[in-house]
């Protein structure tokens, strides 16, 4: 059967191996290639990562064994075949429309079903001490804010608990409704740390033109500690710290850091408030 034109990559392989039918144009994204495909009757996924981050990824999702997140089907090297999202809810469009409380509370949901824990192996994983690797240079590089947010992430990582394996990119566009099945999760990366973290990037998503709005951030900051049961002085310093972190990724590839060095501000301003309280 001819794949879609055009064909970024190739499939054919993979296509006859799982007796596949496409069902759709070919995605191209920077980090990898992707084709709606049927299998067994069934919507699927399939995709092929380019970078080691990807790869990584794929094999936290098999971990996962489809709970709480999309289920794998079928795996060889560096391609995945997984279930399709069809559902027509977006967690993105309920944020900007006057649902944004029950979107925070879907996500919060997701992840406390991601972070439980397995009987079955781990799969390699990169601790949060490696992931905020480039903090440091950047709080010398830029400045600013971003010294204290390397001190709170140090802190942070000092004295990590309550560890387990991390979705690493929860934002609004990676849960999707996946109908009978709920909300699930695509695309983590491959780490392991402390459970707050996760919910720290719910509030860092720069793609949510609200999420530096401040009514907005204090008030989904309440969302998430009464409904994951979480610090909330501890989640505040794990957002100042990732935001922060994901701040200077940006400004090291010459794009703008508006909206995550204003979610920073944010929580550092809220961490003073606080404090001043106490």
């Amino acid at each position: 059967m001819p794949l879609p034109s055009p064909v970024p990559v190739d499939f054919h392989r993979v296509l006859h191996l799982w007796q596949l039918a496409p069902e759709g144009e070919p995605i191209v994204t920077p980090s990898s290639h992707l084709l709606p495909v049927r299998w067994q009757g069934r919507p699927a996924m399939l995709k092929r990562a380019l970078e080691a981050e990807e790869q990584g990824g794929a094999q936290v999702m098999r971990w996962w064994c489809g709970e709480g997140a999309a289920l794998v089907y079928a795996y060889d090297g560096d391609t995945i075949l997984m279930e399709r999202a069809e559902g027509s809810r977006s967690l993105m469009q309920m944020a900007l429309n006057g649902e944004d409380d029950q979107a925070s509370r879907i996500v919060c949901d997701v992840v406390r079903r991601l972070h439980r824990a397995r009987e079955n192996p781990l799969p390699e994983l990169v601790g949060l001490r490696a992931w905020f690797r480039d903090l440091a240079p950047a709080a010398t590089r830029y400045g600013g804010l971003f010294p204290r947010c390397l001190e709170t992430a140090e802190a942070l990582l000092a004295s990590e608990h309550d560890q387990a394996v991390l979705h690493g990119d929860v934002h609004h566009d990676n849960i999707l409704d996946f109908g009978e099945r709920g909300w699930l999760a695509i695309d983590p990366k491959r780490l392991y740390g402390e459970r707050l973290f996760d919910y720290a990037n719910l509030l860092c998503n720069p793609d949510l033109p609200t999420s530096r709005d401040p009514a907005r951030f204090l008030r989904q900051l309440d969302v998430i500690v009464e409904h994951a049961g979480v610090d909330r002085q501890r989640l505040l310093e794990w957002v100042l710290a990732f935001a922060g972190l994901s701040a200077a990724w940006f400004l090291d590839d010459d794009m703008s850091a508006d909206s995550d060095l204003a979610v920073a501000q944010l929580a550092a301003a809220e961490l003073d408030r606080m404090a001043c309280c106490a």
